[in-house]
């Protein structure tokens, strides 16, 4: 049942995949994510005047620390070296959006987008936590990967 599937095992169980036969390179991943504020709450994000301090920068150091630490989430992630892992955002006031872009970088046998899309997303729910006590209607939005490059895929960017 497992075969041609790397992820699965003979009997069709999930397993960590080998990748010792894999060569390094350098890969790199970037993720994108939107949280979707109200006014009120946009205000009070870029005034810094929330009830529980500084969101952008308690977010960022969240994500970074996601991607170090997903391979204690995700139950069949390798644990890798990163060699570069960042969080930056971009405020769209007017929209009331802050755009979130996660990357991490390694030079490994296996892929960093779980790294990635980790650090969004805590990065995202980091924003939520500390906004939620003035708005309960917060969304998250729109994560997905936008570009991906090394390994044996080669390049991948979203259009």
């Amino acid at each position: 049942m497992g075969q041609g599937f790397s992820h699965l095992d003979a009997e069709g169980r999930a397993r960590m995949v080998d990748v010792s036969g894999k060569a390094e390179s350098v890969r790199i991943a970037r993720v994108r994510a939107e949280v979707l504020l109200n006014a009120e709450t946009m205000r009070l994000l870029v005034q810094k005047a929330l009830p529980k301090g500084e969101v952008l920068g308690t977010a960022r150091i969240a994500g970074i620390l996601a991607a170090k630490r997903t391979f204690e989430l995700i139950p069949l992630c390798h644990p890798l070296p990163l060699d570069f892992a960042d969080v930056s955002f971009e405020i769209d006031e007017e929209a009331c959006i802050v755009r979130i872009e996660a990357e991490a970088r390694t030079s490994a046998r296996t892929g960093v987008e779980m790294e990635a899309l980790l650090a969004a997303q805590v990065a995202a729910a980091t924003i939520y936590d500390m906004c939620k006590a003035v708005q309960k209607d917060i969304r998250i939005t729109n994560c997905r990967l936008v570009y991906k490059s090394g390994g044996k895929s080669g390049l991948f960017q979203a259009e």
